[in-house]
């Protein structure tokens, strides 16, 4: 009898998984970012600690803006009551009006206060809204959510649940998604798989297995989807070194080097097809903050190098560079140092030939912690020079971080953030800049309405500032 309850609920449960009824999700009253620490402490703090809503990096994208809708959409990492239980929201800026909605809970993660489970974010053909739920390690599963109605986050449906973390989904016009993902089969391995409709996929096929890595995939249009990861000497975390660059043109089915020499997966040797660049025999240490493409489609990856995984000054000097393929080799150059390996921040490039890079790369009030005051840096001429041409904020109490850019970001809603204590718990705010980084919103932590402005900080905080002001 026992034995049949059983199977009658895991029936019940895959024939009506939990939010599959029609009727809207549950709304939080406020965007209230999630507060995490890592508990891995040292001299100077811990390894990274603060608010982060907006994390991982690896998570990508988490906002995407739809002309069509005149709305840019985004998820992140929500906190109930203060209490850091992890709520999976979803959220939008609605452009017409200049508000945003009661943010919905599209998955409550039951207890688990990391935001490694944090969500990405796709938007397909017709429009309907794909949340990708992150799971950790096999102890944790990731889930799949498709709207039920486009452009709309008021009810999802539940369409899988499996073993993936780092979830980078991507929407090919015509073809359909393409998802790169990790899991945890021999440290942090790369896979892979394809679907037409969200709902039918191809198994997960591995990438690269040296050890581990951290990947960042990105499409160029619809021509190729490229992919920038590093390496795990060991398996271990805190050596990660080496840069990686590969890219498929047909859809997953075959992968090639930059240069077009093809690649067979699983990729295993450190020093294999596929390496950009050696940065273990330098002693470096690898944090890979984003890859993008110039206008011919030739890959930029921004990076972050530094001498120790914890923080403090023995690790610096930690330093802000781009790799750039051109001309059949690949160009490094500098831009600037942080005070922190896990400042994170990405790269801008407009059909102008303007790179731009938001990031927090000046120090804030919590000096060696994760993020600080957020800067602007151009390049007019391919990542060469780069020029610091306004903060974006300044005298703040919290640090901010994890900056992240939407897919077709609109000019109104231009980068996406989290502050928070990177010392201590607090509260941590949701942010947003326009495209010239003259003016932060804040999003509303608790709504009295269903619909809200999010409110401009004042004084603003991009006013120009001198160079001889660094």
């Amino acid at each position: 009898m026992c034995n049949r309850a059983a199977i009658l609920a895991a029936l019940l449960f895959l024939l009506f998984p939990p939010g599959a009824g029609s009727e809207d999700f549950p709304k939080a009253q406020g965007y209230q970012g999630i507060w995490f620490e890592l508990g891995q402490k040292g001299d100077y703090g811990d390894k990274y600690s603060g608010g982060l809503g907006t994390y991982t990096a690896k998570h990508r994208p988490i906002a995407i803006h739809a002309p069509e809708a005149r709305k840019t959409f985004f998820v992140y990492g929500g906190e109930r009551n203060h209490d850091r239980h992890l709520l999976i929201m979803a959220g939008y800026y609605d452009h017409e009006t200049g508000q945003v909605p009661r943010p919905t809970i599209v998955y409550d993660k039951q207890g688990v206060n990391d935001p490694h489970d944090n969500a990405a974010l796709c938007i397909d053909a017709k429009g309907h809204v794909w949340v990708f739920v992150s799971g950790r390690s096999r102890k944790r599963p990731g889930f799949k959510f498709k709207s039920r109605k486009p452009y709309d986050i008021s009810s999802f449906e539940q369409i899988s649940e499996e073993e993936m973390t780092y979830p980078q989904p991507w929407y090919i016009p015509g073809k359909g998604f393409i998802h790169c993902f990790t899991q945890y089969t021999n440290g942090r391995e790369l896979y892979w798989n394809t679907s037409p409709d969200g709902v039918t996929w191809t198994p997960p096929r591995k990438l690269a297995g040296m050890g581990g890595h951290y990947q960042f995939s990105a499409p160029y249009q619809d021509k190729k989807v490229g992919t920038a990861f590093n390496m795990h000497p060991g398996g271990s975390v805190d050596k990660r070194t080496n840069l990686y660059y590969v890219e498929t043109h047909d859809f997953g089915v075959t992968w090639q080097t930059v240069d077009g020499k093809s690649l067979t997966p699983p990729l295993t040797d450190p020093h294999g097809p596929g390496l950009v660049r050696d940065f273990e025999s330098e002693g470096m240490m690898v944090y890979i903050k984003d890859l993008q493409f110039d206008a011919e489609g030739n890959p930029i990856v921004l990076l972050l190098t530094s001498h120790h995984h914890m923080p403090g000054p023995q690790g610096n000097p930690r330093t802000w560079r781009t790799a750039h393929w051109r001309g059949g080799t690949w160009a490094y150059h500098d831009i600037t140092t942080s005070t922190h390996n896990y400042d994170v921040g990405q790269l801008w490039i407009d059909g102008a030939g303007t790179w731009r890079l938001l990031a927090p790369t000046e120090a804030g009030p919590q000096r060696w912690g994760a993020g600080g005051e957020i800067a602007l840096w151009e390049s007019g001429d391919q990542g060469e020079h780069w020029e610091r041409v306004r903060m974006v904020t300044q005298n703040s109490a919290l640090n901010h971080g994890y900056v992240r850019r939407p897919v077709n970001a609109h000019p109104d809603f231009y980068a996406f953030w989290a502050d928070g204590n990177a010392d201590s718990y607090s509260e941590s705010h949701l942010y947003f800049t326009n495209e010239g980084g003259t003016q932060v919103w804040q999003l509303p932590y608790v709504m009295k309405e269903d619909f809200e402005a999010p409110a401009p900080l004042t004084p603003q905080p991009g006013l120009p500032i001198a160079a001889a002001d660094r």
